[in-house]
């Protein structure tokens, strides 16, 4: 039985690279409208884990100092892309063995524009092992997101014999729940034809438009015991109920689509759903990370929402969305908002709290009682965490 609560969550408006304030304002931002929206005070917290990939060594702590300085435990979290889910990961780990009852966990990103690329050309990169994978299938060169991405994506169309335009179609629906969300970044809406018209940037298929956009902002989530909550009178809490959290294995190899992380969200899903005793059927609304619209087309298989191979199906019912079997990305996803590394899991842990208290407005997912988050770094880490209201 979980012992662990969201007592609290605020997400700061994501920007463009060169909008952005200094990520200690947005940090600071986020720490304290997460502080009000639990009603708890500084002197609560009793550690904190800081989540970021772009900066030096202690951006945590002078992101929180301007929040508060109070002199407890401060981690930084680099996890790649899955930073944010990582640093709730660590935070819920301190709170289940007792170390602590109340603890923060806060993210933030201070990007630059373009495709995501290596700050250390002078040693050997993490990643040269993927590289040498899609060599192996023979994929072209490009930055390595849109390399492993754009490799995956053609792979699941070559495999299943479906259209890039599964990939547009996905592209149109996080757009369109967009629409409801002030916090994100785009909120137009888009027809196939935009996806499919905007400029190619990899393998005669991939469009600007199927990709997320690089954005800076921050988001913070305050996690208490039960014991807490109810000594503090806490009415508004959400459970994680389960968590799981996968790394690479020699399958990860197998496949430009196991590299993209398939096969370790398939493991972390399986052992959520087992620990909580729920299965994929039960969920009401996910936010799973869809840096590319190929990954979240990948991800339905991954986290049990379809079965292998049926995401075009999935897609054509319209179970993806409102009126479906399930919602995804009603925040209007990376797609929408953005990819500010750091904070992208603690924005979609803020969107799933707010849909299980029933708040999300417009957007709100009707009778949302189980949420599923799903937040990926290559290199790699898969982090899965089923909440409930």
């Amino acid at each position: 039985m979980s012992n662990t609560n969201v007592a609290g969550v605020y997400t700061t408006d994501f920007v463009k690279p060169g909008a952005q304030r200094p990520f200690r304002v947005t940090a600071g931002e986020a720490i304290t409208g997460a502080l009000a929206d639990a009603g708890l005070i500084a002197n609560d917290i009793q550690q904190a884990f800081a989540s970021y990939v772009y900066g030096d060594s202690t951006c945590g702590q002078h992101a929180l100092y301007d929040a508060f300085m109070s002199g407890i435990p401060v981690f930084n979290v680099n996890n790649n892309c899955s930073s944010g889910s990582s640093a709730i990961y660590l935070a819920r780990q301190a709170i289940e063995s007792g170390a602590a009852d109340c603890v923060l966990a806060f993210g933030f990103e201070e990007m630059q524009p373009g495709a995501l690329a290596s700050h250390w050309e002078d040693r050997e990169s993490p990643f040269d092992l993927f590289n040498k994978t899609l060599d192996a299938f023979g994929y072209p060169d490009a930055p390595l997101a849109l390399r492993t991405f754009g490799a995956a994506g053609h792979h699941y169309m070559q495999r299943y014999g479906v259209a890039p335009t599964l990939f547009a179609d996905v592209a149109v629906k996080s757009r369109s729940h967009a629409l409801h969300n002030s916090r994100s970044l785009f909120r137009s809406p888009l027809s196939r034809d935009e996806v499919m018209q905007s400029s190619l940037v990899y393998h005669g298929y991939l469009t600007r438009l199927m990709c997320c956009p690089p954005t800076c902002g921050a988001a913070a989530a305050i996690l208490c015991s039960k014991a807490f909550a109810e000594r503090k009178g806490l009415s508004s809490t959400v459970t994680i109920l389960s968590q799981a959290m996968t790394t690479d294995t020699k399958e990860s190899l197998d496949s430009p689509i196991n590299l993209i992380g398939s096969e370790m969200t398939r493991r972390a899903a399986a052992a959520v759903y087992e620990n909580a005793g729920v299965g994929p059927d039960e969920i009401d609304v996910v936010e799973l990370h869809d840096c590319f619209t190929v990954n979240e087309v990948i991800s339905y298989e991954a986290l049990g929402l379809c079965p292998e191979g049926e995401s075009q199906k999935f897609v054509a019912a319209g179970d993806n969305t409102y009126g479906g079997s399930v919602v995804v990305n009603p925040s209007g996803g990376l797609m929408s908002k953005g990819h500010p590394l750091g904070a992208t899991g603690l924005a979609q842990c803020c969107e799933l709290v707010t849909q299980l208290r029933g708040r999300s407005g417009a957007r709100q997912v009707p009778q949302a009682r189980t949420a599923l988050q799903h937040n990926l770094g290559l290199g790699g880490a898969a982090v899965v965490t089923l909440y409930q209201s």
